[in-house]
């Protein structure tokens, strides 16, 4: 069955992936981005509906969601993707760098979920046994639960968006199934050099970049499972045995 799936922040890595391997499938993507890469006009060649909104700012959120909800007549998943992996040393204060990563991590979820939750519950209402219940799938980070001396903002208001996974979890159930994922270092970047691939692989007990691949096939295998809500699933490498 065709599923139409929001996910937010396509222009680059996990995001653009997920929307390039779930248009192939032949599902409806909606995108959101901030920045215009080449890759949200890849996108739209490809069928996405692509619409540029801000995530620090509530109202373009809420534009974001009146026109989903009048233009769309069903919503299947929606995937936070959307991140900004904001230092505490970041020049702003440290008022305005909690406030910035609570908005986009936790109170920009939090927005879009409540304002799309009847089009979920309506979808899973017409789905038959076979697909079962929506989905929501928040983007945490390995970090949430360990912590960051450099990141503790970012840290904390990930740990935040796991704790809203529980309560909108329990808040949707039955037809809503709301989970979590909490990757560690997934992909390079192209600038990354050799002496911090080494530092960084050698972090976790299976020394290698995961890849994309690894969180598609878990969001696959969230959107078919029947019994598991309210959970959070670590991509870690095994980080939290070294």
């Amino acid at each position: 069955m065709e599923r139409t799936i929001l996910i937010t922040g396509v222009g680059k890595r996990i995001g653009y992936a997920l929307a390039k391997y779930y248009l192939a499938q032949g599902h409806h993507v909606i995108g959101t981005y901030r920045t215009h890469y080449d890759s949200i006009e890849q996108l739209g060649k490809l069928g996405a509906s692509l619409h540029s909104c801000d995530l620090t700012d509530p109202d373009a959120i809420d534009k974001l969601v009146a026109h989903i909800n009048q233009h769309h007549e069903r919503l299947d998943t929606i995937i936070h993707n959307a991140s900004d992996w904001l230092p505490d040393n970041n020049g702003l204060s440290p008022s305005d760098t909690m406030a910035r990563m609570m908005q986009i991590h936790v109170s920009a979820p939090y927005q879009i979920n409540l304002g799309l939750a009847p089009l979920l519950v309506a979808a899973a209402k017409t789905n038959d046994d076979s697909i079962g219940a929506s989905n929501i799938i928040h983007m945490t980070d390995y970090v949430a639960e360990k912590g960051s001396k450099k990141h503790i903002a970012y840290a904390a208001s990930k740990a935040a968006l796991h704790n809203m996974t529980l309560s909108f979890a329990s808040l949707l159930a039955p037809h809503v199934k709301v989970n979590s994922i909490a990757p560690a270092m997934i992909l390079f970047n192209q600038d990354d050099d050799d002496a911090y691939k080494v530092k960084a692989l050698a972090k976790a007990i299976l020394p290698k970049e995961a890849g994309n691949n690894e969180i598609i096939s878990l969001i696959d295998y969230l959107q078919s499972s029947h019994y598991v809500t309210g959970r959070s699933y670590a991509v870690d490498g095994g980080r939290h045995l070294k």
